[in-house]
């Protein structure tokens, strides 16, 4: 039986415990990757995803902004959207000039496998029609990840081959929000 959540826009209110939510499933990620060893790196994506939600946070009407997905006040789940990230860039042509991101999706492990991933895309695809926004990208360089991502939104637009290292390619998706 699928658990009742909702989904809202993060406030400044929820930045600790999103905080939180980051800090247990991103070293989860990467240990389900066979990458828990990778400290620094963990320790980076933390960082870097707290440096992300306190700019989000810090200018009204910003062009990167959060969803989340909670129960009660727990967060469930967590995706953004802005400015392409730097693997997106470093990988990008002319097809994905000028358009942004859709990231940071991750979900409690525990939660994992109930649809809260999938009514974060399409609440966060709703939320781009109302802005008037029609086509995003989407990246990933988790193999499990990736294997969703291929039955949700088919071909990549980009493989980037041996990316992350030997058979750890990169995938980019563009998507339309209708």
């Amino acid at each position: 039986m699928r658990t009742p959540f909702k989904i809202r826009r993060l406030t400044r209110n929820d930045l600790i415990s999103v905080l939180r939510f980051y800090e247990t499933t991103i070293p989860i990620a990467f240990q389900d990757e066979g990458l828990g060893h990778l400290t620094q790196e963990i320790h980076r994506e933390i960082e870097h995803k707290k440096a992300m939600l306190e700019f989000s946070l810090s200018i009204e009407n910003s062009d990167l902004f959060f969803l989340v997905a909670l129960e009660e006040e727990m967060i469930l789940g967590a995706i953004s959207y802005g400015p392409p990230g730097n693997e997106i860039r470093q990988c990008m042509d002319e097809t994905l000039a000028g358009i942004n991101e859709i990231g940071s999706l991750y979900v409690l492990p525990k939660m994992q496998n109930q649809g809260i991933a999938s009514d974060l895309i399409e609440a966060m695809k709703q939320e781009l029609r109302r802005l008037g926004i029609d086509t995003f990208c989407l990246d990933s360089g988790y193999k499990h990840a990736q294997r969703k991502w291929l039955v949700k939104f088919g071909t990549p637009h980009k493989i980037v081959k041996d990316f992350w290292g030997k058979n750890q390619d990169h995938y980019i998706w563009i998507g339309k929000t209708g």
